[in-house]
């Protein structure tokens, strides 16, 4: 299916670039915009709440690189989610992300227009003497900060990487001068003058230290970028998970001693670190350098601090956008967004998305300790579930990933609690922040099941269907239960059900019901012969199953009504999928035991009406009617998945319209019906968009004698009941015709 590749571009970032794009993320944005808010919480200690959180970080980001590792595609959470639980779980898992991609951008669009608005105050108070009063206005910062998100978001259509090398690299030259100052200053100061800008350590004992740790862990994410860009990494197995555990290093290799220096050394004579953030907190990492480091030090942390903000910003923008094409590609949102510039291949409408929810976002959060407290809640949670996703995947994959957690399962057991726990804390702490989560968790949930969900479970049920492996990190062992009565019968049915089967996880089992006669001793030749017979088709239909390579199970019973005994097993299995076969549509009321038995389970029902020594080949065509509600869109979608996977490649979906279509409209439809059908067909489809008032007799035209009609049943006032197209056509084609129906 095209569309599964499509999200990954050419692998172009080989180590250093990954790298950059975890140090662009994580160095400086964070702690200089959030800095004042853990110093009011904490005080001193926020050293303290840095290192604990970048225990956190590292556990986590083993889980991320082991992941990354096992599956290199772009996505990072959201394709871990997608691969490891539900499409439905995944697009939770997205949608959330997407927004926390887009709080931190305005998180950092914000801290930038904070250092500006202070820079531009610098600059006109030292050569004229006085500012405007607009300038310190919300509305200054609003207009600065999205300014920054436009041209940031233009950039990473200009070019796949994004923006922000350039900043990158300044800022960490900026961080290292500022560094090596506050160390001299250290070393100047007279004795005892660290112990005292450390005094008190905790400023609100573990409540702050717990708070400053809530707000700040924004500030350690960024390695999670690159797996959300990693279908663009070289070498991915080798290169992610170093780039990963290299970028949150240097981030913690420059915070915890910049940290401690703004502590000891920086603070104003008579002021505590605490009070100072208190009285300016967007700024106070650029007053701290001013009191160790002079105007120079000064003017160094605003430029790096601006640098930072927009590095960050740009890496968001980046991400953010990634994770809006991955979800499109998949249709957890919608196919526009998968739109690509034409020369340059970025996802030109996923960043547009991406820039608009930015700009609405930061109009609505007032300022940058509000949406940190938001995006640390958000990534918090995420990042639980990338550990819980982990040790599924290590538990079901059964593979041996390239880079391999130490310490499993200790590592994502006890960082996922501690994810977990800090975004609980967190929640109750900062209501604003659970409040924003919840209510864009919960605006997903509405258009998920409104918009994207038919056509996302198609999908989904297509790949899985045609990956085995999906079904197995999935934990599924999906059962088709496939009655056989007549040996006429027994090879197309077992053909069909072991193509449904899922391989190496899924099973089949192959009934026979004997019918039980209510006087055994009047009628015990007949029961003899009916068991004898009984015993020939399933030795007939497994010995078709081995010849195939498949190993089913073969189930015997007796009972006295036949239709109610197989829906008794299919209840006592619980089975995913039944499949019926049956040659005539009139004999022995067929339709009607049929349509009791659609209703009796609660699975799938696959009911196929197929002529006699009728066998699925490779060069059965396979017929696809499209036109109604799409209530049939998924299991059909897992049947064609399952038929591709045994070598049925030939697909032709067939539309009918009664009206008379004008040339242009006729191609928009056929252009339309060809991206539905590449969906759920790998290679190319054949399609056809066919004027006629009678549906009946085109459909039936359309297939030859060893063809595959796939119709879909109807759903009436909670019945699942035949459709008059399924049995017109049935009657008029001598093709074989599937009839499917969902489970209810």
């Amino acid at each position: 299916m095209a569309s599964v590749a499509q999200g990954d571009q050419g692998r172009h970032l080989g180590f250093t670039g990954a790298t950059g794009v975890g140090v662009g993320a994580i160095v400086g944005g964070g702690i200089l915009v959030l800095a004042g808010a853990a110093f009011q919480e904490t005080g001193p200690s926020t050293i303290l709440a840095f290192a604990l959180n970048g225990v956190i970080a590292f556990m986590t980001a083993l889980s991320f690189a082991e992941m990354a590792s096992m599956f290199p595609e772009s996505g990072g959470a959201y394709t871990f989610a997608k691969k490891v639980l539900t499409v439905r779980a995944a697009f939770g898992m997205g949608w959330v992300l997407w927004f926390a991609y887009i709080v931190a951008g305005v998180l950092y669009a914000l801290g930038f227009a904070e250092y500006a608005v202070l820079a531009l105050s610098e600059i006109l108070q030292a050569t004229s003497g006085s500012e405007p009063a607009w300038l310190h206005k919300r509305a200054t910062l609003s207009v600065l900060a999205v300014a920054a998100t436009v041209a940031y978001s233009l950039l990473a259509v200009r070019k796949s990487e994004g923006g922000g090398q350039l900043e990158t690299i300044g800022k960490l030259m900026l961080f290292v001068v500022l560094l090596l100052a506050g160390a001299w200053a250290l070393g100047a100061a007279p004795s005892g003058t660290a112990s005292e800008g450390l005094t008190p350590f905790f400023e609100n004992g573990a409540t702050g230290l717990l708070t400053a740790m809530g707000v700040t862990f924004i500030a350690l994410q960024g390695f999670d970028l690159i797996a959300t860009v990693g279908g663009e990494v070289k070498k991915p197995e080798r290169n992610i998970p170093r780039a990963m555990l290299t970028s949150l290093g240097i981030a913690l290799a420059i915070y915890l001693p910049l940290l401690f220096l703004v502590s000891a050394v920086g603070t104003s004579p008579g002021q505590g670190i605490a009070e100072m953030s208190r009285a300016r907190p967007a700024t106070v990492m650029a007053d701290a350098a001013y009191n160790f480091a002079g105007v120079a030090g000064y003017w160094m942390m605003i430029v790096a601090a601006i640098l930072s903000t927009l590095s960050a910003l740009s890496a968001n923008v980046l991400a953010a956008s990634r994770i809006a094409l991955r979800m499109s590609n998949d249709r957890t949102l919608p196919r526009v967004l998968q739109r690509r510039h034409p020369f340059r291949g970025t996802p030109v409408m996923a960043i547009y998305a991406t820039a608009v929810a930015m700009a609405f976002t930061l109009l609505m959060i007032p300022n940058v300790s509000a949406a940190g407290a938001a995006a640390s809640l958000i990534f918090l949670i995420s990042f639980a579930l990338v550990h819980w996703t982990h040790l599924l995947a290590r538990r079901r994959s059964g593979i041996q990933a390239p880079f391999r957690t130490p310490w499993f399962p200790a590592i994502p057991v006890i960082g996922g609690l501690a994810c977990a726990s800090l975004a609980a804390y967190q929640a109750v702490t900062a209501p604003a922040a659970g409040g924003i989560a919840a209510v864009w968790f919960g605006l997903g949930v509405i258009l998920y099941y409104g918009l994207f969900a038919d056509r996302a479970q198609a999908v989904d049920a297509f790949t899985e269907a045609h990956d085995p492996r999906l079904g197995r990190l999935r934990g599924r062992s999906p059962l088709v239960l496939a009655p056989v009565a007549n040996p006429a019968s027994a090879a197309g049915i077992v053909t069909l059900a072991n193509a449904l089967a899922t391989p190496v996880v899924g099973r089949v089992v192959l009934l026979t019901v004997v019918r039980r006669p209510s006087d055994f001793a009047a009628a015990e030749v007949a029961t003899t012969k009916a068991l004898q017979d009984a015993n020939n088709v399933v030795g007939q239909a497994l010995t078709a199953s081995l010849r195939a390579g498949h190993s089913p199970e073969a189930l015997m019973t007796i009972a006295y009504d036949p239709w109610k005994e197989i829906a008794r097993v299919a209840r006592s299995y619980e089975c995913e999928s039944l499949l019926v076969g049956f040659a005539s549509l009139e004999r022995d009321g067929n339709v009607q035991h049929i349509e009791h038995l659609l209703n009796d389970v609660e699975c799938d029902v696959v009911a196929l009406r197929a002529p006699k020594d009728w066998s699925l080949t490779s060069s059965t065509r396979i017929i696809v009617p499209v036109g109604g509600r799409g209530g049939h869109d998924e299991l059909r979608a897992r049947v064609l998945g399952s038929l591709g996977r045994a070598g049925c490649a030939r697909v032709r979906f067939v539309q009918v319209t009664a009206e008379s279509l004008p040339t242009v409209l006729r191609r928009q439809r056929e252009r339309e019906l060809r991206i539905f059908a590449e969906e759920e067909t790998f290679g190319v489809p054949d399609v056809a968009v066919i004027q006629s008032n009678d549906i009946v007799q085109t459909v039936a035209s359309e297939a030859g004698p060893n063809d595959l009609i796939i119709l879909g049943l109807r759903h009436q006032k909670g019945k699942r009941l035949f459709s008059e197209l399924a049995l017109h056509v049935a009657r008029k084609t001598s093709a074989a015709t599937l009839m499917i129906s969902r489970r209810t």
